[in-house]
């Protein structure tokens, strides 16, 4: 049996990042994707609360505005990328 998990960013982008709306759609795991600007503890409560597990958050994607979707790919960028991982 396949395992899925809401991919919170895309499938529910109308109803707000954290509000707890994926278990009422059945789904039990969730991901998110670039959630820096919320509190990490906020993120971790919210599927808890709210019955999914969060199964993913994906990696910083580097700077948007230029056109980044991603760093671990990009020679010469790896420092940005472990900094992205790994903050201070």
């Amino acid at each position: 049996m396949p395992r899925f998990a809401a991919n919170l960013s895309t499938m529910f982008g109308e109803t707000g990042f954290l509000d707890p709306f994926a278990a009422d759609c059945g789904f039990r795991a969730v991901e998110r994707q670039f959630p820096y600007a919320w509190p990490a503890q906020e993120i971790a409560r919210r599927p808890a609360a709210s019955g999914p597990v969060q199964v993913l958050i994906d990696a910083p994607p580097g700077d948007p505005e230029a056109g980044d979707r991603g760093l671990a790919a990009l020679p010469g960028r790896q420092g940005e990328f472990r900094a992205g991982l790994l903050p201070e």
